[in-house]
C-alpha cells in the first residue's frame, strides 16, 4: 500500500493553508441554471467533490455577459446568492473553495448581442470565425469587470480567485503572438500583450484587498506553432510574480492545437516538466496539471518536486472520492478517468452552437450531475436479485441494488468479470479499462453482492435462486455479414484477434472501420506484428465516426503514421483466400489479405434474452443484450436499473 506521504501533506498559497495537495480544478459543466445562477444541481455536484476530500475546488464563473449558462455568472449583484450557498457548502464539506474567472470567446457588449471578440481579426479556428477587434475602451470595461467579478467572490465567502490566460480563450489571445496583431498599447512585444492581464490583476487587488490570494492559470506552452512557449513563460511567470500573483496554476494547449494534452495515449503527468520548469522560476507554489489523473502519478510528481499541489479536473469527474479513498489505502476501488474525451467533446460542442443548453457526462460516473437528485436510497422493501451478466451494465447494476440494501447474486458465464470490456481493454493505450473492470467488481462486492465467475445461468438455475427481481446483462455477439467467402479460414473476428484466439498474418484487410476495427487493426500492428501490411474499409464516408471528436483526429492521426491505410466509402461484395473484393466510387476493387478480420459491430443475442423472459414478474434487460453501444450507455442503465429496483 502506497502512503501518499507528499500528496496529503498540508501546504499554503500565501496565507490560505490547504489540507492536503489536491485541487479540483476548473471543469466547465454546464450545471448552471438556465439565468446562470447556480442552484441545487450545480452545488450539490461540487459538494460531493469536496467530501470526497479535495482540498481546494476552483468553479469557473464567467466575469462579463457571454450570452451562453455554460458556466454561472458572477457579472451582476443577482448572483451572490447562488455564490453564497456554493461556497458555504463547500466549505462545509471541509474543502477551500476558489474561483476561475473565464471569458471564453463569445463577449455580449453594449449591443447585447452575443459575439466573438478578440485582440485582432485573426481566424478564430475553433469556430471557424473571424472575431471582431476589442476597442480599447472594451478592454478597459472588461478589466472593470474582472475587478468587481473579484469583490463579489470574496464577499462571497470564497477563499482565492483566479484568471485564466489559457485554451486559446481571450486573454490567452492577447498573449499570443499568434493572435495579437495590434499596433497600440495592448500589442506588439510580450509587455504589451500582456498589458490586459497585469491591468486585470491590478484592478483585482485593489478590489479585494491585500493579502487575498490570487492565481493566474497560465498557458506556459501554447503548442501551436508560432505560439506562446515554455521559454518564453519565464518572463510571463517573473511579472505575474511581480504583480502579486500568489499561486501559479500550470496549463498547456489551445482547444485547436494539434498537440494533443488531455488523450489516453499520453503518458500520465505528460506536462508535469512544465510546471517543475515554472516552478524553478517563482518562489510562489505551482499546480501541476494534465493527466494526472491517478494519485499514484500525483504522489510521483511531488515526490520529484516539480509542483507544490497536483491539480485533478476530469480524474474528479470519474470518482470525486479518490482522494479518500487514496488516504484511506482503498485506491484499487479508484474508479479510473478512462481519457475518453467524451467529457470535453460535450462541452465543445456547445461553443458552436452558442447559447444552446449543454452540460458534461462522464461515462465511467452515471451520477455525475445527478448528485442533487439525492444519495441511493435505501429499498423500501429488500428484494433477491439475480444479475445474469457481469460486463459494465450488470455489476453497476449489482453494485447499486446491493448499496441500496438488496441481495443481490451476479453470475457470469465467463471465468473472467467485464464483458467485453477484457476485450476492449486490449488495444494500445485503453489498458486503463482493466482497472475500470477491477473496479467495478471490487466496488459491488464490498456494496454486499456476490459474484459468481465461470457459471452459466438459466432456467433452472434461475429457478434455484428465487429471485424477487432478474436483471438480464448477457452482452451481445458479433456481426458476421452474409458477404460470400465469409466463412473461410483466413477470415477472424476482431475479439478473437484481441483475445489472442487468432493471429493474423501477411497482408491484413479490416472489415469496419469504427473504433473496433481501427483500434484492431493498431493491435496487430503494435502488439502482434509480423504482418506485411494492414488496410481498414469503412462502407461509412468517415472512419471511426464513432470516436469522440475531441479525440478522433489525433487518433487518426497516428494510425496513418504507423502506415496503416483506411480507405471509406468501401462495400465489401465477398473475400476469398487471397482478397477482399468491394465496390469503391461505383468501380470494383480488390485488396489483397491473406488475413480479413471482422469488425462491423454487434447485435443482441436474441435467443440468449428471450429464454430468460418470463420466468420473473420483475425483469430488467440492459446493456449490450438490450441494443449494442458504449460504455457511457452501459454504466448509465445499471445505475438507473439498480436505483430502481
Amino acid at each position: 500500500m502506497t502512503a501518499f506521504t507528499h500528496l496529503f501533506t498540508p501546504a499554503r498559497i500565501g496565507d490560505l493553508e490547504l489540507k492536503n495537495r489536491i485541487v479540483m480544478l476548473p471543469l466547465t459543466t454546464g450545471f448552471t441554471e438556465g439565468d446562470e445562477t447556480i442552484g441545487e444541481r450545480l452545488i450539490s455536484f461540487y459538494e460531493a467533490r469536496a467530501r470526497g476530500g479535495a482540498a481546494m475546488i476552483i468553479v469557473p464563473f464567467a466575469p462579463v455577459p457571454s450570452g451562453s449558462p455554460i458556466e454561472p455568472g458572477i457579472y451582476d449583484d443577482r448572483f451572490l446568492p447562488g455564490a453564497r450557498r456554493l461556497a458555504g457548502r463547500i466549505q462545509e464539506a471541509g474543502a477551500k473553495i476558489g474561483a476561475q474567472l473565464i471569458t471564453s470567446y463569445h463577449v455580449t457588449l453594449a449591443a447585447g448581442v452575443p459575439e466573438v471578440v478578440g485582440p485582432s481579426p485573426v481566424m478564430n479556428q475553433m469556430l471557424r470565425v473571424v472575431p471582431r477587434e476589442l476597442t480599447v475602451a472594451e478592454i478597459r470595461h472588461l478589466v472593470g469587470e474582472y475587478a468587481k467579478a473579484a469583490e463579489r467572490l470574496k464577499g462571497a465567502g470564497f477563499d482565492l480567485v483566479e484568471i485564466l490566460v489559457g485554451g486559446g480563450y481571450l486573454l490567452n489571445r492577447f498573449l499570443s503572438p499568434i493572435t495579437n496583431k495590434r499596433t497600440d498599447a495592448y500589442g506588439g512585444d510580450l509587455r504589451n500583450r500582456m498589458r490586459i492581464i497585469l491591468e486585470i490583476l491590478e484592478a483585482m487587488r485593489a478590489a479585494v484587498g491585500p493579502g487575498f490570494p490570487l492565481g493566474v492559470r497560465i498557458n506556459l506552452e501554447e503548442q501551436m506553432e508560432g505560439g506562446h512557449t515554455i521559454e518564453d513563460s519565464r518572463e510571463v511567470l517573473l511579472l505575474l510574480e511581480e504583480a502579486g500573483v500568489q499561486v501559479i496554476n500550470a496549463y498547456t494547449g489551445w482547444h485547436e492545437s494539434p498537440v494533443p494534452t488531455v488523450q489516453a495515449f499520453l503518458p500520465k503527468g505528460a506536462f508535469a516538466d512544465l510546471a517543475q520548469k515554472a516552478k524553478g522560476w517563482v518562489k510562489i507554489p505551482v499546480i501541476a496539471a494534465n493527466r494526472i489523473n491517478d494519485p499514484f502519478v500525483a504522489e510521483e510528481i511531488l515526490a520529484a518536486g516539480k509542483a507544490d499541489f497536483v491539480g485533478m479536473a476530469r480524474a474528479l469527474l470519474a470518482d470525486p472520492e479518490l482522494p479518500d479513498k487514496a488516504r484511506e489505502g482503498r485506491a484499487q476501488e479508484i474508479v479510473p478517468c478512462l481519457a475518453c474525451s467524451n467529457c470535453l467533446a460535450d462541452i465543445l460542442s456547445s461553443y458552436r452552437t452558442w447559447g444552446r443548453p449543454a452540460w458534461t457526462s462522464c461515462a465511467v460516473n452515471p451520477a455525475a450531475g445527478r448528485e442533487h437528485e439525492g444519495g441511493l436510497a435505501a429499498a423500501p422493501a429488500p428484494k433477491r436479485v439475480l444479475v445474469v451478466g457481469g460486463g459494465p451494465a450488470g455489476l453497476e447494476a449489482a453494485r447499486v441494488a446491493a448499496l441500496r440494501g438488496h441481495r443481490v447474486v451476479v453470475m457470469e458465464r465467463e471465468g473472467v468479470l467485464g464483458g467485453k470490456l477484457v476485450v476492449g481493454s486490449l488495444p494500445p493505450h485503453k489498458e486503463e479499462i482493466a482497472n475500470l473492470v477491477r473496479s467495478l467488481a471490487l466496488r459491488a462486492r464490498r456494496a454486499g453482492a456476490e459474484i459468481v465467475a465461470g457459471t452459466e445461468a438459466d432456467g433452472e438455475t434461475v429457478a434455484a435462486q428465487k429471485p424477487d427481481c432478474l436483471v438480464v446483462a448477457v452482452g451481445a455477439v458479433p456481426v458476421v455479414p452474409p458477404f460470400p467467402g465469409v466463412g473461410g479460414a483466413n477470415v477472424f473476428l476482431a475479439e478473437e484477434v484481441l483475445a489472442g484466439r487468432k493471429t493474423p498474418r501477411g497482408s491484413v484487410v479490416v472489415v469496419g472501420g469504427g473504433m473496433v476495427g481501427c483500434e484492431t487493426a493498431e493491435y496487430i500492428l503494435v502488439k502482434i506484428g509480423g504482418v506485411k501490411e494492414i488496410t481498414v474499409l469503412e462502407m461509412l464516408d468517415r472512419m471511426a465516426a464513432d470516436v469522440s471528436p475531441t479525440y478522433r483526429p489525433f487518433f487518426l492521426a497516428r494510425l496513418k503514421r504507423q502506415g496503416i491505410r483506411m480507405v471509406t466509402g468501401a462495400k465489401v461484395t465477398g473475400i476469398t483466400p487471397e482478397a477482399v473484393e468491394a465496390e469503391l466510387g461505383g468501380e470494383r476493387r480488390s485488396f489483397a489479405a491473406d488475413t480479413v478480420v471482422l469488425a462491423v459491430g454487434y447485435r443482441p443475442d436474441r435467443a440468449a434474452v428471450e429464454r430468460f423472459l418470463g420466468l420473473v414478474p420483475e425483469t430488467y434487460v440492459i446493456g449490450d443484450c438490450a441494443s449494442p453501444r458504449k460504455i457511457k450507455e452501459a454504466m448509465e442503465e445499471g445505475f438507473l436499473t439498480g436505483r430502481k429496483i
